[in-house]
């Protein structure tokens, strides 16, 4: 049981108190499931595996390690079916990290992930509460267990995405609140782990230096998710798509513009990927507002409306600075 120290309002504690809970979700409907398809077919988990693929670019190494997690949840529950848990366990632990650079789809995933573990019964309600340091971490004297508990009161029965969770350890400040914060986490984690997942998001390096300083932290975490930097071909990949969500499309000659643009711009600093993306197609579509903007008088069609022309990506300052 969770120390009272710790003890979060409103959470359920133990196996005892969270299995009637999740079993309303899914375990009810898995219990008697004997195969693989079976198991599929109750809880659907397909479904999100499907729309991760056709929601998400590139990421195969991370679209992989999903599977394999769902594939290990199902095969845990075809053993729970058959009385073959671990001796004293009550869940497995899936804890998780993702580390990589901005805009790689840390997000995303967690919102998949949070699915699939809400259709096969180990979370209760399958939300995300996506938070940072400032969520979590007060600036007085007892004012940082009342704002963590808070978070973890609306994240039991889901998921808890923090992001940039390297900077909850701030050792250079010795009046720093943030070590009270993991040590809550900490006790949740480990007696609560039946009724919330918490995925740790952030930066590889600075992550690994997270957990070298944090090895009570490190080993609650169960699976290491690595995210890596799309490709050019990718990034074009996700413009032409984020484009087309928003009913606008390349024009002739735009492609190979865009392309250019990516080139120069993954060489530049504080280059964040998919992010990255959709701020250059931003600012294009305001080139392209005020092109057209500046004729007045000039009937305009869907054609004129929705399509973005090689000026309007080629007057961005990637362009400038390299010439």
């Amino acid at each position: 049981m969770a120390s009272p120290l710790y003890a979060i309002p409103g959470a359920a504690s133990g196996a005892a108190a969270t299995e009637p809970a999740a079993a309303a979700v899914a375990t009810a409907a898995t219990a008697a499931a004997r195969t693989v398809n079976e198991v599929l077919a109750q809880s659907q988990v397909m479904e999100v595996l499907a729309e991760l693929d056709r929601d998400l670019v590139g990421l195969a190494p991370v679209k992989q390690r999903i599977r394999d997690i769902a594939a290990l949840l199902v095969m845990d529950k075809l053993r729970a079916n058959l009385g073959l848990a671990a001796a004293g366990r009550t869940a497995p632990s899936l804890h998780m990290c993702f580390s990589g650079n901005p805009g790689t789809g840390k997000t995303t995933v967690a919102l998949r992930m949070a699915e699939i573990l809400h259709r096969l019964g180990y979370v209760r309600k399958g939300h995300v509460v996506s938070v940072t340091r400032d969520d979590l971490v007060g600036q007085y004297i007892g004012h940082t267990a009342p704002k963590t508990k808070e978070v973890l009161k609306k994240a039991m029965g889901g998921v808890l995405f923090i992001d940039e969770a390297y900077y909850l350890y701030r050792p250079e400040n010795e009046r720093d609140y943030g070590q009270e914060a993991i040590e809550i986490l900490l006790q949740v984690m480990e007696n609560q782990r039946d009724d919330l997942v918490v995925i740790l998001a952030g930066y590889k390096d600075r992550m690994d230096t997270f957990f070298r300083s944090n090895p009570g932290m490190s080993s609650r975490i169960a699976h290491h998710i690595a995210f890596p930097d799309y490709a050019p071909a990718e990034l074009l990949q996700i413009a032409e798509r984020m484009l087309a969500g928003m009913n606008y499309r390349f024009g002739d000659g735009t492609v190979e513009a865009f392309a250019s643009y990516l080139r120069l711009r993954t060489q530049q600093p504080h280059f964040a990927n998919a992010r990255s993306v959709r701020n250059a197609l931003d600012r294009a579509r305001l080139r392209q507002a005020s092109r057209l903007f500046a004729e007045p008088d000039r009937v305009l069609g869907e054609a004129d409306l929705t399509t973005l022309a090689p000026a309007d990506i080629l007057a961005s300052r990637v362009f400038q600075a390299n010439s």
